[in-house]
């Protein structure tokens, strides 16, 4: 079965010192802590395709990170580099149009990526997506918190002047557009502005836990008429309602839960896949107790057939949907 991972961020583990090509439990815990992700551990989980993200952390609440645009597009294009190394170096092969995406997992061969971009800065202005895309870049979420594009988690507020363009020449160069991160007003801008294809890398539902981090249920609703995916993120914080969150782990059949009120909300299990989002700034701990690496993931399968779902559900949520909507959605022909 293949399995498909909509969040990974790899490029930003590698760059900070952690051996992401070895197994997780090789690596070195450091103060985000347990790695969860290593390429030995994706190919035992059956793992076929992800998207790989370039994440540059803005400057703030006391941690480094990028404070002006230069700085934003030198971060980037540092990420970009090192997976443009591995392709080189057959580690991984760049999902740039349909044909690309695969129908089963890569084994010993290379693993396929869709690069994305979470975070709009590294882009200094609308002219340069040309070159981003010809580079491999596929899909882009304007926003994390606030960025010079958009509004974003905690920092409410629409689409900028410059949100407003690039959103545009993104559309117009087939870049898939990243909801996760949005803020409230700036989401439903840009479902309004373009006509392009959606999704949501990595968001579970506002219904199971209330914070302007998830999607609402009118929000599910919207990417799921535009024939998006929404990928469950692995986080404790976005699994567990308020009452539950820091007096137990999480688990898989969280995971089901809120995979279960997207399908019940979009009428289908088309709009549902998994974007674990693991060691994107959190360790083992913060993750469902059953899953130590990425080889695991098989077990959400087992959880979703607990839960209640057909085998075809099960498969499609695990990995063909988001195959699927990459199939649909990427540009006819590579850069």
């Amino acid at each position: 079965m293949l399995i498909s991972d909509g969040h990974l961020d790899l490029a930003y583990n590698a760059l900070r010192g952690r051996d992401v090509l070895a197994a997780a439990l090789q690596q070195m815990t450091d103060e985000e802590g347990i790695p969860t992700v290593g390429l030995p551990d994706l190919r035992r989980g059956d793992v076929g395709l992800i998207c790989a993200t370039i994440f540059c952390e803005p400057a703030g609440e006391g941690k480094g990170g990028y404070a002006t645009v230069e700085q934003a597009a030198i971060a980037g294009k540092n990420q970009l580099e090192w997976y443009l190394r591995q392709r080189d170096a057959r580690v991984f092969t760049l999902v740039e149009k349909p044909s690309d995406v695969p129908s089963q997992p890569a084994g010993d061969s290379a693993l396929p990526i869709v690069l994305l971009l979470e975070g709009a800065d590294p882009i200094r202005e609308p002219g340069e997506v040309g070159w981003w895309f010809k580079r491999g870049l596929r899909a882009v979420g304007l926003a994390w918190k606030r960025t010079r594009y958009a509004g974003g988690t905690r920092a409410p507020g629409p689409l900028t002047a410059e949100g407003v363009e690039l959103a545009k020449v993104l559309d117009a160069a087939g870049i898939v557009h990243d909801l996760s991160h949005l803020a409230e007003e700036s989401f439903w801008q840009l479902l309004d502005l373009v006509g392009g294809a959606v999704m949501a890398s990595h968001s579970n539902c506002r219904a199971i836990v209330p914070t302007d981090r998830q999607l609402s249920d009118a929000m599910i609703r919207a990417v799921a008429a535009r024939r998006g995916v929404i990928g469950i993120n692995f986080y404790d914080k976005f699994l567990l309602s308020p009452d539950q969150y820091g007096k137990r782990r999480a688990n898989l059949a969280d995971v089901v839960r809120h995979a279960r009120h997207i399908c019940d909300l979009a009428g289908t299990s088309g709009a549902v896949a998994i974007g674990t989002d693991m060691d994107g700034g959190l360790g083992r701990e913060q993750i469902p107790r059953e899953i130590v690496t990425s080889a695991d993931l098989p077990k959400l399968a087992d959880a979703l057939s607990a839960g209640g779902f057909s085998d075809e559900d099960v498969r499609l949520i695990m990995g063909e949907n988001w195959a699927a909507f990459w199939r649909r959605s990427l540009p006819t022909a590579a850069a």
